[in-house]
């Protein structure tokens, strides 16, 4: 059973938070930054880490497991910041998301990818694409602008207008 949407072969980026594997459409990203120091804002919620200065640019870096309601990030060898291009109320925004460990691009043809679980109506799995198969393993693959939708919009807005 294949998620519908899905057509035709995707390469991924895979990476890690809390020994999960994750994965995002490789046209969402932008590239692949070795951690270094994030700037906090004030008065934003934890999962909002802070912004860092790209060539000029603010951008805005979220911790994908506080989002996922996970333990915080520590700082490793490994932790970077992928930064994607997501589309928030239709608007084209650069943001920063915290991994723990980026692994590989892969490809993944339609009928490895199962659409997501439902686990109940209090669980909301809106922002996964699917689950693929990889390797022996279960990956889930991130909708990356359903992932930085709704409560986030409107924060990244302000962290990005506050910075600047």
């Amino acid at each position: 059973m294949s998620v519908p949407g899905i057509t035709e072969t995707v390469q991924y980026l895979t990476f890690t938070l809390a020994e999960e594997v994750f994965a995002l459409d490789v046209s969402k990203v932008r590239e692949i930054l070795e951690y270094s120091t994030v700037t906090r804002v004030p008065q934003t919620p934890d999962f909002m880490r802070g912004v860092i200065n790209l060539r000029g640019s603010v951008v805005p870096v979220v911790d994908l497991r506080l989002k996922f309601g996970l333990t915080a990030s520590e700082q490793t060898i490994s932790t970077c910041i992928i930064v994607v291009e997501a589309l928030l109320d239709g608007d084209s925004i650069v943001l920063g998301a915290l991994a723990d460990s980026v692994q590989e691009v892969v490809d993944m043809e339609p009928d490895q990818i199962e659409p997501a679980p439902h686990i109940g109506v209090q669980l909301n799995a809106s922002f996964i694409k699917g689950m693929g198969k990889y390797d022996g393993t279960f990956v889930m693959i991130l909708d990356i602008d359903k992932v930085f939708s709704d409560e986030i919009s409107n924060l990244v807005n302000d962290v990005v207008d506050a910075a600047a």
